[in-house]
């Protein structure tokens, strides 16, 4: 189709930040912001959606591409696979809820706190598109400045601390991809994506280029060691932050491994599984046991982050059908029920002012409806059947035990501690006795919020029934990509 409808979706929500921008900052132009970015946030939601329809699933090259000449041997190229439309679409559906959320979050600049949110939107939408390697790094690195600025001015106490650690953590991992791209443009002539899956690099040179952009991607999934910012920024972070954070910002590091990782360097990535599985491994079972000793229900889910992707990165590693396959889907069930999970620890702290597991307590028989629908996170979150968090999980370990029954025995251990921290954390929080006199005057839900937490529940049940939409999607490009990775290491095997 000749409409630019990438572009579109793109640059729609910093169009809608630009309106919010030259609004008054009074309370009635603040409640004009919200509703602007509510509509902007909606429509481009909308037009993800209608681009899903125009998908056509039975082929694997890139579709909707637009390619503009913009600096030098830089061009501005945008385009489509059945891998990254799921996450544009992930990032739609969540930006609206972020949106409607911060009704009784965001108490101060509420203007500005929009106009963060839009730019991310913008950022995160153009790392899934991005078919150069420059563009994708200036979108992959321009999102932290927003999240900075969410965190360091909007989230609690010790913000400044937690900001600054996000940012220095996660840009400094990205110094040496961008040096690695400078040195594909010396090497192969290009940083177009598409040229370089035809051209190919050098063997030669893959290793060191597969480090340095592992350096970065491990960084921001997070994998173990470098995962100790994401609980700081997690627990500081408002909720809507929180929400992002876990649900998007952590899918473009994974979405990175598969395009990149895996697509230019298919024989860097094979020598690596060792490595990739060693730190997966590490990451499912130190930080679920890390996960079950917190009384901070952030923190909690925080780790329980680090733990479900390193189920994914363990699953991209496989080199199979299914471990991919499982891994993309993997990430956008994480991504919804991370993002109800927080919000719901904000629901109840927004009333309460406090994260504390101790602190609560016999919740079920003041809030039902809010027990209710943590109970479906929660059983998201362990992969129970009928949930959209067992299909990822079931077919990562599927393509795991293709590879190695041992790595296969311990991931499945992950499951088993992930049922143990959070069914401890909502034993602790729902059932039990009410210990304190003002638990016992706390509103259960407002319609606000049973529309966010009802708008994730459809999807987490939805596909966790009915996987087919999400499986049709990606299979062609998924079983497009292994067929590449496969011949690439035959070629060299030769």
């Amino acid at each position: 189709m000749d409409y630019p409808i990438l572009s579109s979706l793109i640059l729609l929500p910093s169009i809608g930040a630009l309106f919010i921008f030259f609004t008054k900052s009074d309370l009635n132009e603040a409640r004009s912001s919200k509703y602007i970015a509510l509509f902007v946030s909606f429509l481009n939601l909308f037009l993800s959606l209608y681009l899903w329809y125009l998908f056509d699933q039975s082929i694997s090259i890139f579709q909707f591409v637009e390619n503009r000449e913009w600096l030098g041997f830089i061009n501005y190229k945008v385009g489509i696979d059945g891998i990254s439309i799921l996450f544009v679409i992930l990032t739609t559906f969540i930006t609206p809820l972020c949106i409607v959320s911060v009704n009784n979050t965001i108490k101060n600049k509420l203007k500005e706190f929009l106009i963060a949110i839009l730019l991310m939107e913008t950022l995160m939408i153009g790392v899934f598109c991005s078919l150069d390697l420059v563009i994708f790094y200036l979108f992959f690195e321009g999102g932290l400045i927003p999240m900075f600025l969410i965190i360091g001015i909007w989230g609690g106490e010790r913000r400044v601390y937690s900001a600054f650690k996000f940012f220095l953590y996660t840009l400094l991992g990205s110094v040496l991809m961008l040096i690695a791209i400078i040195s594909i443009y010396w090497i192969n002539g290009t940083t177009d994506v598409t040229e370089l899956y035809k051209l190919g690099i050098d063997s030669k040179y893959q290793n060191l280029l597969w480090l340095a952009f592992f350096s970065s991607f491990a960084v921001k999934t997070p994998m173990w060691p470098v995962h100790t910012w994401l609980p700081d920024a997690h627990v500081e972070a408002p909720t809507a932050g929180s929400v992002l954070l876990a649900a998007i910002l952590l899918k473009m590091a994974g979405y990175g491994f598969i395009r990149f990782s895996l697509g230019l360097f298919p024989i860097a990535s094979d020598f690596f599984v060792p490595l990739i599985y060693s730190l997966s491994l590490i990451a499912i079972i130190y930080t679920s046991l890390v996960a079950l000793m917190q009384e901070d229900m952030k923190k909690l889910i925080a780790y329980s982050s680090v733990a479900h992707m390193g189920f994914v990165t363990l699953g991209i590693f496989t080199f199979t059908k299914q471990g991919i396959e499982g891994s993309i889907f993997q990430m956008l069930s994480h991504g919804l029920i991370s993002a109800a999970l927080f919000l719901c620890v904000g629901v109840i702290y927004d009333r309460m002012h406090t994260r504390l597991i101790n602190d609560y307590g016999g919740l079920v028989s003041v809030m039902p409806k809010y027990a209710v629908l943590l109970m479906i996170f929660t059983l998201g979150a362990i992969g129970l059947p009928g949930t959209s968090g067992f299909v990822g999980e079931f077919l990562i370990l599927i393509g795991a035990f293709k590879k190695s029954f041992i790595v296969a025995s311990i991931a499945s251990l992950g499951i088993i501690l992930a049922a143990a921290y959070m069914l401890w954390l909502y034993k602790r929080v729902i059932f039990g006795s009410i210990k304190r006199d003002d638990l016992k005057k706390i509103l259960d839900l407002n319609k606000s919020e049973i529309f966010i937490l009802s708008s994730l529940t459809i999807p987490i049940l939805f596909f966790g029934f009915y996987p087919e939409p999400i499986i049709n999607t990606i299979e062609v490009s998924v079983a497009d990509l292994i067929d590449y990775c496969n011949s690439k290491m035959l070629e060299q095997k030769k």
